[in-house]
C-alpha cells in the first residue's frame, strides 16, 4: 500500500540501450472453458499497445511520438450476437507498482491460482486451474499493466517519473482505455472499471478523468480493498483517525487467533466487530481527541477497553499512549507465541528471527501468495497465451518509493471528491465496494469512514453497495468469499 508521505523524487531518463523503441506486438489465441454444463468459447489478445503523444515543433505537426508500450491481456467471448454492445471491464491492481496479476488470476480471469479453502497456496511449483467463477460469463475483460509493471515499459529517452505520478498515471491508463475502445470498436459497450488497493485510488480518479478528458462515462466502478483517503491509513503523529478506524480489524484478528478474553471469544465475528466499532467510534475516538487533557482515570478505563477489543495488554497500550500502530500490532498480538500476523491478510502468521522489536521481517499474507501468482502469470503467458519474452514480467515493482503526488503537495492524498463529482455528473454510475475483515492494509473501518465522508447527495447514496468478507486484502483467495464475491460482481455488471 502506498505511503502518502513518499518524497517527490524525479528519476532521469533511462539509458538508450535499455529503452528500445516500443513496438506493438499482439498475440491472438482461441480458447474454451467448461463451467458446469456451459461452454465458454473466447478469444485472448495478449501484448502491447503503444501510447503516443502529439509532437509539434514551430507550430508544425511532426507526427506522433511514442512514449510507452502498455502490456495488456484481453478476453472476449465468442458467439455474441452484438459483441460491440457486450459489457467490457478494465482491471488493474495497486501498489503503486503492482501488475494486474492479482485480480486476473485471483477471481476475474478464465484461469486462477490454486489455493485451498482458507487461501493457502500449495508448495512450489504451484498450479493454475480453470476458473468457474470468472467474470467473463457476463463481461469481456481487459487487464492493464500500468507503465513500469508487467511487460509495460517507457520508450527510449522518456523519463520514468513522467508516468509514476498520480495524474500522469491517470493520463496513461486513461489513454490506453480510449485507444482500446477505438481499436476494438467498444464505444457502444457498457464500460466498467475494477481496481484493488491503490487500484481503487486509480479507478476513482479515472472515473472523473475519463469524463473530463475523453467524454467516457462509465456504467460502474468496482473498488476492492478501498484506499482513496490516505489520511485514514497514515499513522502520523497528530493524525488520530487511523487508530479507531483500525481497531475493528484488530478485534477481528485477535478473535480469529483466539487472543481475546473468553467472554468476547465466545461471540461471533460480526458481534465482536460491531462491539469494537461502537467503542472505536465513541469513547475511544473522543478520548483521542482530548490528547494530554484526558484525566488518568479515564485514560486507564480507555486502556482497559482498548485491550479488551485489541487483544493487547492494558499495560502495552498505555505504553503506546493508547495509540498502537499497525506494525506494533502485527508484532505484539502473538509475541508470547513467537508469531507475527500478516498485514494483507491477518489470518496468516509468520515467525521472525527473534521476538523482540516492533516491525515484522516479512508480511506472511504476501509471502503466502507472491510465488504462486508469479509462477501462474508466467505459465499463463507462455503456455496458454503464447506470449514469449525474455524480459521479466514485473509482478511487483517498487514504484511507491519514487511515486510523486504533485496534485496533493503538503496534504494527504484524497481522491474521494473525484469519485463524488463523477457520480454527480453521471447519475447512472454505480459503485461496488468489497472489504475484508482481516485486511490490515486497507481496513474496512477506514473504507466505511471514507464513503460516509464523500459528500454525496442523498439521491446518489443508493448507488453505492458495500460487501464485507471474512478474509483479507485479496479476499477472493478464501473459497467462501470467492464464491459470494464472484456472484456479486456478475450481478453488478449484469445490471447494465
Amino acid at each position: 500500500m502506498v505511503n502518502p508521505n513518499t518524497p517527490d523524487v524525479s528519476s532521469t531518463a533511462d539509458k538508450a540501450a535499455d529503452r528500445p523503441k516500443p513496438q506493438e506486438r499482439l498475440v491472438i489465441t482461441e480458447h474454451r472453458l467448461q463451467i458446469g454444463k456451459k461452454t465458454l468459447e473466447y478469444t485472448a489478445i495478449c501484448g502491447t499497445l503503444v501510447l503516443h503523444e502529439p509532437e509539434a515543433k514551430d507550430g508544425e505537426h511532426r507526427g506522433d511520438k511514442a512514449r510507452a508500450a502498455v502490456f495488456f491481456t484481453a478476453y472476449t467471448l465468442k458467439g455474441v450476437k452484438k459483441p460491440e454492445a457486450r459489457p467490457v471491464t478494465f482491471s488493474f491492481n495497486g501498489g503503486p507498482g503492482s501488475s494486474s496479476v492479482w485480480l486476473h488470476l485471483g477471481i476475474l480471469g478464465p484461469q486462477r491460482v490454486l489455493t485451498d479453502e482458507i487461501g493457502n497456496a500449495p508448495p512450489p511449483p504451484y498450479g493454475l486451474v480453470d476458473n468457474e467463477f470468472t467474470l467473463l460469463t457476463d463481461s469481456d475483460l481487459v487487464f492493464i499493466d500500468p507503465v513500469g509493471t508487467g511487460h509495460s515499459r517507457v520508450a527510449e529517452g522518456e523519463k520514468v517519473a513522467e508516468f509514476h505520478d498520480y495524474q500522469r498515471d491517470l493520463e496513461s491508463v486513461g489513454e490506453f482505455i480510449r485507444l482500446y475502445l477505438s481499436r476494438y470498436n467498444r464505444w457502444a459497450s457498457p464500460k466498467y472499471l475494477i481496481g484493488e488497493s491503490y487500484g481503487t485510488t486509480r479507478a476513482s480518479g479515472l472515473s472523473r478523468h475519463l469524463q473530463d478528458k475523453h467524454n467516457i462515462f462509465l456504467n460502474g466502478v468496482m473498488l476492492i480493498s478501498l484506499a482513496i483517503d490516505m489520511q485514514t491509513l497514515s499513522f502520523d503523529h497528530g493524525n488520530e483517525l487511523p487508530y479507531p478506524l483500525y481497531l475493528p480489524t484488530y478485534a477481528a484478528t485477535a478473535w480469529y487467533h483466539k487472543a481475546l478474553q473468553p467472554a468476547l471469544q465466545k461471540k461471533t465475528l460480526a458481534e465482536v466487530v460491531a462491539a469494537a466499532e461502537t467503542f472505536a467510534n465513541g469513547d475511544y475516538h473522543l478520548a483521542l481527541m482530548q490528547g494530554s487533557r484526558l484525566d488518568p482515570k479515564a485514560r486507564q478505563r480507555i486502556a482497559e477497553q482498548l485491550a479488551l477489543y485489541s487483544g493487547l495488554s492494558a499495560d502495552y497500550v498505555l505504553k503506546c499512549d493508547l495509540r498502537p500502530t499497525e506494525f506494533r500490532f502485527f508484532k505484539e498480538l502473538l509475541r508470547s507465541r513467537g508469531e507475527v500476523v500478516g498485514r494483507l491478510d491477518s489470518r496468516f502468521i509468520g515467525q521472525d528471527r527473534d521476538d523482540g522489536g516492533e516491525h515484522p521481517e516479512e508480511d506472511p499474507g504476501m509471502s503466502n501468495l507472491a510465488g504462486a501468482y508469479a509462477a501462474g502469470i508466467n505459465q499463463l503467458l507462455r503456455d496458454k497465451l503464447k506470449f514469449d519474452s525474455d524480459a521479466p514480467y514485473l509482478v511487483l515493482a517498487p514504484l511507491w518509493k519514487t511515486w510523486t503526488w504533485k496534485d496533493f503537495a503538503n496534504k494527504y492524498v484524497n481522491v474521494g471528491d473525484s469519485l463524488r463529482r463523477a457520480m454527480h455528473s453521471n447519475r447512472h454510475m454505480r459503485v461496488y465496494v468489497a472489504s475484508g475483515y482481516y485486511d490490515l492494509a486497507t481496513p474496512h473501518g477506514a473504507g466505511d469512514y471514507t464513503l460516509s465522508h464523500l459528500g454525496l447527495r442523498d439521491a446518489l447514496a443508493g448507488n453505492i453497495t458495500v460487501s464485507y468478507f471474512e478474509a483479507g486484502h485479496m479476499m477472493y483467495i478464501h473459497q467462501p468469499s470467492l464464491v459470494r464475491m464472484a456472484a456479486e460482481l456478475r450481478a453488478f455488471v449484469r445490471k447494465a
